[in-house]
């Protein structure tokens, strides 16, 4: 007993242990026990604790909320990236013949620098569905989403961990690019309902997401295919899971599409067996952002005269779909 004790001390040692002296001194990058805590306190409110105690409450009305933390996201999904940008030479590298990558003592700190904010603001991402627990949108929170969240913040943090690589770099400006987006989206939908004619292209925001996935799996391949000097146990890994969320985010948005066969004019699903469901806004699901569902039709024989004159409003701070007279 006492030998396999030993075994155990001696391992959890050595994952406490990373690349460098000078990031494991940071903010809960000590040893896996904070990170993994923060997960497990993050599923059990998410998945327990937080619909139970929301069970026979109102949901909270979170605009203001909602509005300065997307605008918060924003602004600092446009800081990493333009950082990035700014002090990464790896696309010189990876298209140069070669593909060799050269860093000094201080190059590595700023990639380890940048890798750390990165994964904190996957800590950040975890308040999207914490804030659909206490809107009680508990159909948001699919396996999906909770998946992407989890899986980001664990990934983000081993490879800053263990295996830090250039390869992080160009995942990490394309992902903040899309943040931006979304993020931009979110922040102008929670403002009301006088802002919707702005958000026209709202279904175009899970094609994004798909089309980030595959510019970093055409990346990854062909940082393999080229041989470049990085760490090939983590390119396999940026592969594997880039096709995990391509597998997720595609059959989601395959599932949504054949559901919603017919559009109107507008580009609304037409009713059908009590139910409207508008393609753009179920995909914002897969997007794991801060959409909403749409609710089931209160009247099938509503008749076309005062339905023409009316569309819906998904109202982010609430759990039905408002009225909203077209101008």
């Amino acid at each position: 007993m006492t030998t396999y004790m030993k075994i155990f001390e001696e391992r959890i040692s050595g994952l406490a242990k990373g690349v460098d002296e000078t990031v494991d001194s940071w903010f809960l990058m000590s040893s896996p026990a904070p990170v993994v805590a923060v997960v497990l306190v993050y599923l059990a409110f998410v998945l327990k604790i937080g619909p139970e105690y929301m069970k026979n409450r109102k949901p909270m009305d979170l605009k203001r909320v909602m509005v300065l933390y997307n605008a918060f996201q924003v602004c600092y999904s446009i800081w990493m990236c333009r950082t990035s940008i700014k002090e990464s030479n790896v696309m010189a590298s990876i298209l140069s013949k070669k593909c060799e990558i050269n860093r000094t003592r201080e190059q590595n700190l700023a990639l380890y620098s940048g890798a750390w904010f990165y994964f904190f603001s996957k800590i950040i991402d975890l308040l999207d569905t914490t804030f659909f627990v206490l809107r009680k949108k508990n159909n948001q929170v699919s396996f999906l989403h909770v998946y992407h969240h989890t899986i980001t913040v664990l990934f983000s943090w081993g490879y800053l961990k263990y295996a830090p690589g250039e390869q992080g770099v160009i995942i990490g400006i394309l992902n903040s690019g899309v943040h931006i987006i979304m993020y931009f989206y979110y922040m102008v939908a929670a403002m009301g309902p006088q802002y919707q004619k702005y958000l026209w292209w709202k279904k175009y925001m899970t094609s994004i997401q798909l089309i980030q996935f595959v510019l970093i799996l055409g990346y990854m391949l062909t940082v393999g295919a080229k041989g470049c000097n990085m760490p090939k146990t983590l390119t396999f890994f940026f592969v594997g899971n880039t096709i995990i969320f391509l597998y997720l985010f595609g059959n989601f948005y395959r599932k949504t599409y054949n559901k919603n066969k017919s559009l109107d004019a507008n580009g609304h699903a037409m009713r059908n067996g009590g139910r409207s469901l508008n393609l753009a806004q179920s995909a914002l699901r897969a997007a794991g952002g801060m959409g909403c569902m749409p609710m089931p039709s209160k009247n099938n024989n509503t008749n076309n005269n005062s339905s023409s004159d009316f569309k819906p409003y998904i109202d982010l701070n609430n759990n039905n779909v408002k009225p909203l007279k077209v101008e």
